[in-house]
């Protein structure tokens, strides 16, 4: 999607903006949260920074999702072949 949407997506920044901004707060919270609960468990600063980038990053699948919803597929440009 992002290849054939990718000039639409640039000419839209403040939407890319209005999705990010919610994305990059899910990702500090989950690596603070899984951060600090790793420590309080015990676990050395490699294991626990390993469990949080891992924690952090699983809303990839979320990001997608939000782009599609926001500009779909068939999101009233045309394809460029």
């Amino acid at each position: 999607m992002f290849s054939l949407k990718g000039q639409y997506i640039i000419q839209l920044p403040l939407d890319v903006v209005r999705i990010a901004i919610p994305l990059l707060i899910y990702f500090v919270i989950m690596f603070l949260v899984s951060f600090f609960m790793g420590r309080a468990i015990g676990a050395d600063y490699s294991k626990t920074a390993t469990l949080s980038f891992t924690a952090a990053s699983n809303n990839f699948e979320l990001a997608i999702a939000v782009a599609v919803g926001v500009f779909g597929i068939n999101s009233g440009r045309p394809l460029q072949r």
